[in-house]
């Protein structure tokens, strides 16, 4: 099985305080963050990875930190194609300022169109975070691709591997945290997790499962039993 797994960072100080920080250096987790980034460490529990791709910037490193420092041998790539969106002048506003831009209403209906002010665009960086996640697919080793991102990055992975258009991806939530996964074992991604918060992915045993035949709808996931 070809398992991408997508991690959006733990809560942020900016998240705290409603500030789109994009790009801008030393934006540490809250209090409730690290509280998350201790919880992934029972989430993630023993996944095998081939490699563990994570956006340069602080939040990330400090989100996926605590689970790597109870693994060795993890291949880890710093990765600046799924570093979060350069919002350009809109970086350090708050969210409520932004609002009330022109260009709010073309990030929520036509996010395709967007290109934030000496930023970049929003399809720019959806065609650099699916490159990443080929490159990171496409790497030796046994075990699933491990990418630690942003919000709207994942938000556009989701999108693309789904064959949704871009300017749908703001239908997509992915909270602070949350795990997302997508088996590419097949001619098309399919979709095992989508913004989860509480599964245990180390148990289910996703990333040892033969290919799963889906009439009916599919069994589910299967569950490792635990040797007495």
């Amino acid at each position: 099985m070809s398992l991408v797994v997508l991690i959006r960072h733990a809560h942020s100080q900016a998240n705290a305080a409603g500030i789109l920080s994009g790009r801008r250096p030393n934006i540490a987790l809250s209090e409730k963050g690290r509280t998350q980034a201790q919880e992934l460490v029972t989430r993630l529990g023993q996944l095998k990875v081939k490699e563990m791709r994570i956006s340069p910037l602080q939040r990330c490193g400090e989100t996926i930190d605590p689970w790597l420092s109870t693994k060795s041998r993890i291949r880890t790539v710093e990765d600046h194609g799924i570093t979060e969106v350069d919002y350009g002048t809109w970086s350090g506003r708050t969210l409520r300022s932004l609002s009330r831009e022109k260009l709010w209403k073309i990030v929520q209906e036509n996010p395709s169109r967007v290109f934030f002010p000496d930023g970049e665009g929003m399809a720019n960086m959806q065609a650099r975070a699916i490159e990443s996640m080929h490159s990171g697919l496409s790497s030796k080793g046994i075990g699933a691709v491990v990418m630690v991102s942003h919000g709207d990055v994942i938000k556009a992975l989701v999108a693309a591997n789904l064959g949704m258009r871009l300017d749908d991806f703001q239908r997509i939530i992915i909270d602070p945290a949350s795990i997302t996964v997508f088996d590419f074992s097949s001619k098309e991604p399919r979709l095992l997790l989508l913004n989860d918060s509480h599964t245990k992915i180390g148990e289910l045993g996703i990333a040892s499962t033969k290919k799963r035949l889906l009439v009916g709808g599919g069994s589910g996931p299967s569950i490792k039993k635990k040797s007495k």
